[in-house]
């Protein structure tokens, strides 16, 4: 089986080259067809020479596939699904706002999270991403040179897959590949001890915390992940870090009618979250089969975010896109039922 060379960082790439008896130039080369110019195709690459694309491709596949199936929604929103193996796809979400593009980019063919009101969790996990399936979802839509953002908040639990990517967010911060500033990823995490030290100590990505209930009796009931990573222990973690300069910490918090959405559930989060500089994001939950729960109504939100705000937390209310598609936060699972 032949090696993918998406996902090698430049110092990789002119490493490939040399194992196939090249120069170190065309290493270099390779590096700013897949990454600068996001060629998807040998052809495309027209100053390496016929030869040296023939030693190449005796050793390299360059790693890419175009989406299994894409679904578009009536707000823009755009959902693509990848096959990653025999019988196992992703999907990832483009976000059009204004002058942004966004991605919402799946690291794992699943989760292992276990949260009782999210699609992907639901199907459990099947394994992780490599970095070049993660690099796919960025070069392998028709918006791959339109991009600003991106969020690795799809299918996954990004730190639980850590090794992938970091690799991913190196080569998306190379100046010799995107170029991009960390400050335009934020990376979500359940809060997966101690990689989230790792990833504090060694990363300038943003990073959002899924919380959605501050009482941790509450939280295990609906997210296992509770007894293995205490919220209170997350938290603590991020206390010892300054969030007051480019990075910033978030907080998701998905809205259910009669579970978080209480002035005690607020007031808790005041207690939990002061005097951490963050944001804390409300979502409205997507309702999903066989789940017995409903979203917040938008009054009990707005008392919910004006009570955080007038204690100085930064809160919002963010738009849901794409529910149509069901490409809405919780609802990404991979059904190869696209069209």
């Amino acid at each position: 089986m032949k090696t993918k060379l998406l996902g090698k960082t430049p110092e990789e790439l002119v490493a490939a080259a040399a194992s196939c008896s090249l120069k170190p130039f065309v290493g270099r080369q390779l590096a700013e067809w897949l990454y600068v110019k996001k060629a998807t195709s040998w052809e495309r690459m027209t100053n390496i020479s016929k030869e040296s694309k023939a030693r190449l491709q005796e050793k390299f596949d360059l790693g890419f596939s175009e989406p299994a199936g894409v679904a578009r929604s009536s707000d823009g929103t755009v959902k693509y699904l990848f096959s990653v193996g025999e019988g196992e796809y992703v999907e990832a979400v483009m976000i059009p706002d204004e002058d942004r593009k966004t991605l919402c980019v799946s690291s794992q063919k699943g989760c292992r999270m276990g949260c009782r009101f999210c699609m992907t969790g639901r199907g459990g996990w099947h394994g992780n991403l490599d970095a070049a399936d993660i690099l796919n979802q960025f070069l392998s839509i028709p918006e791959a040179g339109d991009l600003t953002n991106a969020v690795f908040m799809g299918m996954g639990e990004p730190l639980d897959n850590y090794d992938s990517l970091e690799r991913a967010i190196s080569i998306l911060t190379d100046e010799k590949c995107f170029g991009w500033s960390p400050k335009r990823i934020t990376v979500s995490t359940i809060g997966v001890l101690p990689a989230l030290r790792r990833f504090l100590d060694t990363q300038r990505c943003h990073i959002a915390v899924s919380l959605h209930n501050p009482f941790p009796d509450e939280r295990l009931a609906f997210m296992p992940v509770q007894k293995a990573w205490p919220l209170r222990d997350v938290i603590d973690l991020l206390k010892e870090y300054d969030f007051s300069g480019q990075r910033r910490v978030s907080f998701e918090y998905t809205m259910f009618a009669g579970w978080n959405d209480s002035k005690r559930h607020a007031d808790a989060l005041i207690r939990l979250l002061s005097p951490l500089e963050c944001r804390v994001n409300l979502i409205r939950f997507h309702k999903i089969p066989d789940f017995p729960y409903e979203c917040a109504p938008d009054i009990r939100m707005e008392e919910f975010k004006n009570r955080l705000n007038n204690h100085g937390i930064v809160c919002t209310i963010r738009a849901s896109r794409g529910e149509d598609i069901l490409a809405a936060c919780g609802m990404l699972a991979g059904a190869h039922s696209q069209q």
